[in-house]
């Protein structure tokens, strides 16, 4: 039977001053105690270069290399706090935590704490019942594998943060099928209920066997860490957006790699993207939502069934590789919320084909080309879509050949068939030709 140990904070009147080094020594006898969360809420002179400092949690800074060219989501200065973007934790007043095999551990107040160590069925549950209550989980050396239950569960707290200390090496396993909480069905090695923003140096790495990697019922943002996934479901999953600024990801997936979607609000469920570095094998979809996918940087490598898809597509900047076997880029009917539009403005993007009915961009809208480098080797078609499709700037390539006017429904020039002037649409007027009948 599983102990479980609960985290209380008290007030003190001293500050603790302990390094990361001192705390990891601790026991799990030292969790007992005071702790407190430091300005959450007021205004902060320290910055993230040489500063532990939590940073302004009010205040939006931008992430730094977005260039937003389509705003159709946000502004990218609102999508990050400035605490979302520090990649270390204050540790003057944090408590450290050990885990032990078979002994839950439940947080209850705002603050940091340290955890490591290795063990097995164990559960650490943040329940912060307090309307501004943050908690910061810092990932110091901690393993845990449980059968059937998250190593980590957010109940409830303003915000959580996990935190993944420089240097270290993080490993949160669930091996078997997950066991629900009452009406709430756990599905992933890390579960929140609430706004959780993933940062750090250190390395994060999730397996889940039969579930998600990591689920979130509101907000999820990455703005740093390494993070190696492998799941049978999705590996980064949130109802509401999903927003990263930084990272490097590599995910193995028998389903989506990053996937948004509330199914009680067709408004929300985007993905925001300003940065990081995506390795992406997927079963499915490499990234997916339901109103928006904004790219506004980052290196992309995507070997998948369909490659990024949502109502509204947005690529503004950084180097997109996808290897898709049914649509590279797809926007379809998903929301009333958005107009079914794949924009691409800029950022170099790379599309590769595999055999059969497929379509390398494809939307049951319009497509727009406005600038960037897009090269596509397409076996069938290169671009697809319902209403309209112009290339106004970049540079479009489809099998070897630049194209200034956007062909439909077709495989565009060297691919399978050979260049028949009598293709179907686009520059390529007159019968059908080698386009799909």
């Amino acid at each position: 039977m599983k102990n479980f140990k609960t985290i209380t904070a008290i007030a003190i009147a001293a500050a603790l001053t302990i390094g990361l080094t001192a705390c990891a020594s601790a026991t799990r006898n030292d969790v007992t105690g005071t702790v407190t969360s430091g300005a959450e809420n007021q205004n902060s002179s320290n910055t993230q270069n040489g500063s532990n400092s939590q940073g302004n949690e009010n205040s939006n800074t931008n992430s730094g290399n977005a260039t937003n060219t389509s705003s159709t989501t946000s502004d990218s200065d609102e999508m990050f706090t400035e605490r979302d973007l520090l990649q270390t934790a204050d540790l003057t007043e944090a408590k450290t935590i050990t885990v032990t095999s078979g002994e839950d551990v439940t947080i209850t107040e705002a603050g940091v704490y340290i955890l490591s160590g290795t063990a097995t069925d164990v559960t650490i549950t943040v329940n912060a019942t307090g309307e501004k209550d943050k908690v910061q989980l810092v990932l110091n050396g901690l393993e845990i594998t449980n059968t059937d239950a998250p190593a980590i569960y957010i109940k409830t707290a303003d915000k959580v943060f996990i935190t993944t200390a420089e240097g270290t090496e993080n490993t949160l396993k669930t091996t078997g099928t997950f066991v629900a909480d009452g009406e709430t069905n756990l599905d992933a090695v890390i579960y929140s209920k609430d706004d959780l923003v993933l940062n750090g140096l250190g390395t994060l790495n999730i397996e889940s066997t039969k579930g998600n990697g990591v689920s979130c019922k509101d907000d999820l943002k990455v703005t740093g860490g390494t993070y190696i996934i492998s799941c049978a479901e999705d590996a980064l999953e949130a109802n509401d957006s999903i927003r990263v600024s930084d990272g490097t990801f590599t995910i193995n997936t028998s389903k989506d790699a990053l996937h948004c979607e509330n199914d009680e609000d067709n408004t929300v469920g985007y993905i925001y993207i300003s940065g990081g570095s995506f390795t992406i094998t997927a079963k499915s979809d490499g990234i997916q939502a339901v109103t928006t996918v904004t790219i506004d940087g980052g290196s992309f490598n995507i070997t998948a069934s369909e490659g990024i898809e949502a109502t509204h597509v947005v690529i503004n900047n950084g180097t997109v590789n996808i290897n898709a076997s049914d649509d590279g880029i797809n926007a379809s009917r998903k929301t009333t919320s958005e107009n079914i539009l794949i924009e691409l403005n800029g950022g170099d993007i790379t599309i590769v084909m595999g055999q059969g009915d497929t379509d390398a961009v494809d939307s049951n809208g319009s497509i727009v080309v406005t600038g960037g480098n897009i090269n596509i080797t397409a076996q069938t078609s290169s671009f697809d879509y319902d209403v309209s499709g112009t290339i106004t700037g970049g540079t479009v390539i489809v099998n070897g050949q630049q194209i200034t006017e956007m062909p439909n429904q077709m495989m565009g020039p060297g691919g399978q068939g050979g260049f028949n002037p009598g293709g179907q649409g686009g520059q390529f007027p007159g019968g059908q030709g080698g386009g799909r009948r």
